[in-house]
């Protein structure tokens, strides 16, 4: 059951990454019909924000999977204790 509960919570995480990436291009893409040159940075600049923390959001459980795939332990070890 733990390793379904895993398995959902990287999905979840990514299904939600992506919506927030379509959203900020969205917003991206709109932003560029303003005419207000100040709406248009602070549009701009919130939208790009969001495109940069969905990416992140999308590689973190990316980059979980591929160390679960190759068998690698998720948990951090001690360099000491080994």
């Amino acid at each position: 059951m733990d390793n379904l509960f895993w398995w959902g919570k990287q999905i979840a995480i990514g299904g939600v990454a992506v919506i927030f990436l379509v959203t900020g291009v969205n917003v991206l893409v709109a932003s560029y019909t303003l005419t207000n040159p100040l709406e248009f940075i602070m549009y701009f600049f919130s939208s790009s924000m969001l495109i940069l923390v969905s990416i992140v959001l999308i590689i973190y459980p990316a980059v979980r999977i591929y160390g679960r795939l190759r068998g690698e332990s998720s948990e951090v070890r001690d360099e000491n204790n080994s």
